[in-house]
């Protein structure tokens, strides 16, 4: 089943990225999914599967509460 992302949600990662951030704005999505950091403003594009396995927590969005991180 396909993970559902919005347009403009804030997404936590599980690592950092080299500029130290780990939050990231979704400004593309499709097949592959464009993410921009919020730390640097870089732009990276990747698979929706990579995605879903490095995703932490959907930090801001406007159906979901700001701290939906499971404990498993």
């Amino acid at each position: 089943m396909v993970t559902p992302y919005e347009l403009g949600w804030v997404v936590r990662l599980k690592k950092k990225h080299p500029c130290g951030s780990t939050d990231w704005e979704i400004v593309r999505l499709g097949a592959d999914i464009g993410i921009v950091c919020l730390g640097c403003k870089r732009r990276v594009l990747m698979p929706r599967s990579t995605l879903d396995k490095r995703l932490r927590t959907v930090v801001s969005s406007d159906e979901q509460p700001a701290n939906t991180e499971s404990g498993s």
